[in-house]
């Protein structure tokens, strides 16, 4: 060592221990950066999975609330006086998930995970993403039930985005079908028109999207038409919902406490 330490006789032995050990220790370096790697790896994934469901729900809440804009579109011309009439701005919305639907046939109602503890109120809209699913008709403290619109027991009164036209769209029993009720065989409703909640009875808010009507049937000898619809929202596949609440009924809850 003193030799080679002054002379340097021993430096190509050096060099080439030193290559042939390198791989060697490489190898020995391959568990711990695994490890570290997939450890890495795993903290990734679930952050992406996290903000992957994040932007999911923040979508369903978006495109809720250009569901309004649907009717204004629709009468332009009407707009300073639509707006100069309405009182209900949604102030609160809270997604909810659902965990059962009736097996019941002649019964369309399912169970959402959020009940009482969230300020959820019997007689509450619900939405998804594309319109009006139906409303609260029973409420526990960490469950409620709710009604889809196309349930034979429901109706929501609709006005026709196009011209203004008010009926009550009630439901069939079919979980995708909706019908009109007592719309005189005059009144001008086609196939294709938007029909959006119209606010009467104060049960749902005004101008969110109810139904697309799909048939238009007249039949000289009677007064009415027969008319169907098929709900905007998803009402076979929804997985989740949205529970909506307004100012006039934030300002009773308030006035109730």
């Amino acid at each position: 060592m003193f030799v080679d330490h002054h002379e340097k006789h021993l430096a190509g032995l050096r060099a080439t221990l030193g290559t042939l050990v390198t791989p060697i220790i490489y190898l020995a370096e391959i568990p711990a950066e695994f490890s570290a790697w997939g450890g890495e790896s795993l903290v990734t994934r679930s952050h992406l999975r996290q903000e992957n469901q994040k932007l999911k729900d923040e979508s369903v809440i978006l495109r809720a609330q250009l569901q309004k804009f649907i009717a204004l579109q629709a009468e332009n011309a009407r707009l300073r006086n639509l707006l100069g009439t309405e009182n209900e701005t949604l102030e609160r919305r809270l997604l909810a998930e659902i965990i059962e639907i009736d097996n019941d046939p002649f019964s369309l109602n399912f169970t959402i995970n959020k009940g009482s503890l969230n300020d959820v109120y019997v007689g509450q809209t619900v939405i998804d993403a594309q319109g009006v699913v139906g409303q609260v008709t029973s409420v526990t403290p960490v469950t409620a039930r709710v009604l889809m619109i196309t349930d034979v027991s429901h109706g929501i009164p609709i006005r026709v985005a196009r011209n203004n036209v008010r009926s009550i769209a009630a439901g069939s029993g079919r979980i995708n079908q909706l019908f009109l009720r007592n719309v005189t065989d005059t009144t001008d409703i086609k196939v294709g028109d938007t029909l959006v909640s119209s606010g009467l009875g104060q049960k749902f808010p005004i101008g969110y999207p109810v139904a697309t009507v799909t048939d238009v049937r007249h039949d000289p000898g009677k007064a009415y038409a027969i008319i169907f619809a098929k709900p905007t929202a998803r009402l076979e596949e929804i997985a989740s919902v949205l529970l909506v609440w307004t100012d006039s009924v934030e300002e009773v809850t308030n006035g109730e406490e």
